[in-house]
C-alpha cells in the first residue's frame, strides 16, 4: 500500500504548472499506461486484489484518496506514526496519465529515483540523483529526502518485481529475515502472512520504526543497501539528519509523517478545493 501511493505522487513534476499533467497523487497509477511502467511492477495486485472491493464498497471515495487512506493506515498499523491526511484529490482517466516524456530520465518515467547508476537524470552520484528527483523534481529538502527514505523500513524488493534485488520468490530466494520457515515462526504475523523470498532493508521489515537508520547492509549482508541508501550516511548534507533519527525515533516519527504528508498531496486538484479531513 505504501509502494503503490508513492508510485502514484511520484509522478509529480513541480515544473510543470497544469493539471494533469504535472502528474502527482491523482489515481493514475490504476491506468495500464502507468500500472505497466517497469518500476510499478507488482503493485496490479495492490489495486484488484486489495483496494478493489474497497473502492467498490464506497464509490464517492476517489482511486486517489483510497491509495493515500491506504498508505498511511497501514503505516500507522505497522506501528509507524498518524499521518494527518486530508481528503478531496480528484481522479484522472487513462488519457490524462502524465506521457512519459514529461518524465524523461528519470526512474524508468515513473517520476522515482532509480536504485542504482547509471541515473536516468544524468547524475553521477547518487546524492546528486536523489536531490534531481527529490529536490529538483518534487520540492523536497535534504532533511524530508531522509526522512522519506526511512520508508524502507517496511517491506522487501524482489527481483521479479524491481530488478534491481538478487533475490525472488520462494524459500530458496530469500533471507534468513524473509524465508517462508521464518515467516511461520514470528510472532507478529498470521498464517498465510504471504510468501516468502526477496531482500529487506530491516530485519523487521513488518514493522515500522528507526531501524532503517540502524541497521544496513555495512553491518549485515543479508540486508538490502542500495547506492541511494548508503549516499543518506556518507553524504554530507544528509548525514546528521541520519544519524539524529538513529538516536530519535520521535524525530523520525514526526518529520517523516509531515513529509509523507507533503508527499501524498503532490499534484493534487481538490474536490473542494481546499479539501477536507475525516
Amino acid at each position: 500500500m505504501m509502494r503503490l501511493a508513492w508510485h502514484d505522487s511520484g509522478t509529480f513534476d513541480q515544473r510543470i504548472p497544469t493539471f494533469p499533467e504535472r502528474g502527482g497523487a491523482n489515481g493514475g497509477i490504476i491506468h495500464d499506461p502507468e500500472l505497466n511502467m517497469g518500476a510499478n511492477a507488482g503493485l496490479r495486485k495492490a489495486v484488484a486484489t486489495y483496494l478493489k472491493p474497497i473502492k467498490e464498497k464506497y464509490p464517492l471515495c476517489s482511486w486517489a484518496d483510497t491509495i493515500q487512506m491506504a498508505s498511511a493506515l497501514a503505516i500507522e498499523h505497522a506501528g509507524g506514526p498518524k499521518i494527518d491526511m486530508k481528503y478531496g484529490r480528484v481522479d484522472i482517466e487513462a488519457k490524462d496519465c502524465a506521457p512519459p516524456k514529461s518524465r524523461e530520465g528519470f526512474g524508468d518515467n515513473t517520476g522515482l529515483p532509480d536504485a542504482k547508476p547509471p541515473f536516468g537524470c544524468g547524475a553521477s552520484t547518487a546524492a546528486g540523483h536523489l536531490r534531481n528527483v527529490f529536490t529538483k523534481k518534487m520540492g523536497f529538502n535534504d532533511q524530508e529526502i531522509v526522512a522519506l527514505s526511512g520508508a524502507h523500513t517496511l517491506g522487501r524488493a524482489f527481483k521479479d518485481r524491481s530488478g534491481t534485488c538478487p533475490f525472488g520468490y520462494g524459500e530458496a530466494n530469500g533471507t534468513k529475515y524473509t524465508n517462508s520457515q521464518e515467516l511461520k515462526a514470528r510472532k507478529d504475523t498470521k498464517p498465510g502472512i504471504g510468501m516468502g523470498g526477496g531482500q529487506s532493508w530491516t530485519k523487521d521489515w513488518l514493522a515500522f520504526n528507526n531501524s532503517y537508520y540502524l541497521q544496513y547492509k555495512d553491518q549485515d549482508p543479508h540486508l538490502l543497501w542500495f547506492p541511494t541508501d548508503q549516499a543518506l550516511h556518507t553524504d554530507p548534507a544528509f548525514k546528521p539528519t541520519f544519524d539524529l533519527y538513529g538516536k530519535d525515533e520521535a524525530a523520525f516519527f514526526k518529520d517523516y509523517a509531515a513529509a509523507h504528508k507533503k508527499l501524498s498531496e503532490l499534484g493534487c486538484k481538490w474536490e473542494p478545493a481546499e479539501g477536507f479531513k475525516i
